[in-house]
């Protein structure tokens, strides 16, 4: 895009701006549509699961449901607790918004379609990723409660907890793919049994990795059984508590944001991402992009099962489970791979 613009007789500078910023709206705008249908499907599988309808009022089938819950956050009034701290209090909820947003930045939608093809996105998205806890952090510190502040810090252990397990399980990706690049650790899952099937899961040394960082993801993103930052029944709604209207939807679409990258990152780094599940040439004339989406909404639908069916664990099981079973899971796995790997690219003598 930035070459046709520069055709076009424009600056190179002002080119590669306006050229990038489209490329950001290509991607953030869907992305946005995405989280409002993807709430009306979260909605729609939980009422599938207990026998009830579910959202099927407003417009057809219920679909523009998420949009009138939109609309009714957006018209009502923004509430600032009288000893909240009011920079930080507003700040909180567009720092958790933003940063689920700017990880998309290195997901590869397709061969050569991303919008930043570092060499090292595997660690950007971790450094990005890792932001989120501040938002959190300052939600329930600013808003000068004492529910919130707890959830807050509830929220920050939890996400640093399963960050470490899921730094190690990534370790073993980058091994094996050599890369730190999204797509050569995509590219990288080609052709396992016999050149049959894409995708880690059928790696009998990294679907262990794949099961681990699953339910790594869901505590991330505080998901059942892991929403112990809103048990209503001591946190009340957790460090959301004091917020009302957009702000108090700003921080709804970013869980949804991050529920949808842990999705695609599930699929990129352990199904094949973009790549059709069987190495069949028929298949890869079905664009990358379709693959992707598809992969996407599997775990999505998969993320609403637990939800709906898993009861909510107490919080030294989930951190038993963070600590004492993924850290050393994860860390051991480590050392498999590494090991394997020395053997048969390196070699014993060397």
């Amino acid at each position: 895009m930035t070459s046709w613009f520069t055709w076009m007789g424009m600056d190179y500078g002002w080119a590669w701006f306006i050229a990038t910023i489209i490329d950001i709206l290509v991607i953030a705008l869907p992305l946005m549509l995405a989280v409002a249908m993807i709430i009306y499907a979260d909605r729609k599988i939980w009422a599938a699961m207990a026998l009830r309808r579910g959202p099927n009022v407003v417009g057809p089938l219920g679909l523009l449901q998420s949009f009138a819950d939109g609309l009714k956050v957006f018209l009502q009034e923004t509430i600032i607790p009288s000893a909240a701290n009011k920079g930080l209090f507003l700040l909180a909820p567009i720092i958790t918004f933003t940063v689920a947003l700017i990880v998309w930045a290195v997901v590869p939608f397709q061969a050569g379609v991303v919008l930043a093809n570092i060499n090292v996105g595997l660690l950007y998205v971790l450094a990005a990723s890792s932001l989120g806890v501040y938002g959190i952090i300052i939600a329930g510190w600013a808003s000068n409660s004492k529910y919130p502040f707890y959830s807050a810090l509830r929220a920050a252990a939890q996400m640093v907890s399963y960050e470490v397990s899921i730094g190690f399980v990534l370790i073993s990706v980058v091994l094996w793919a050599n890369s730190f690049n999204l797509t050569a650790i995509v590219e990288a899952q080609k052709g396992f049994a016999w050149g049959w099937v894409n995708g880690n899961f059928i790696n009998p040394l990294l679907f262990p990795m794949a099961v681990v960082f699953f339910i790594s993801s869901l505590a991330e993103t505080q998901r059942a059984p892991f929403d112990l930052t809103e048990a209503e029944s001591e946190l009340v709604a957790g460090y959301q508590t004091e917020y009302s209207s957009m702000s108090f939807a700003l921080y709804w679409l970013g869980e949804y944001a991050n529920v949808i990258l842990m999705c695609a990152l599930n699929a990129v780094l352990f199904w094949g991402g973009y790549l059709p599940p069987l190495n069949v040439g028929w298949m890869y004339a079905v664009p990358g992009i379709i693959w992707l989406f598809i992969k996407i909404l599997a775990f999505f639908f998969l993320f609403s099962w637990v939800k709906a069916t898993v009861p909510r664990y107490r919080y030294d099981q989930l951190m038993r489970l963070g600590w004492k079973i993924f850290l050393p899971l994860s860390l051991f796995w480590v050392f498999l791979v590494s090991g394997y790997l020395m053997v048969t690219r390196v070699g014993v003598g060397s």
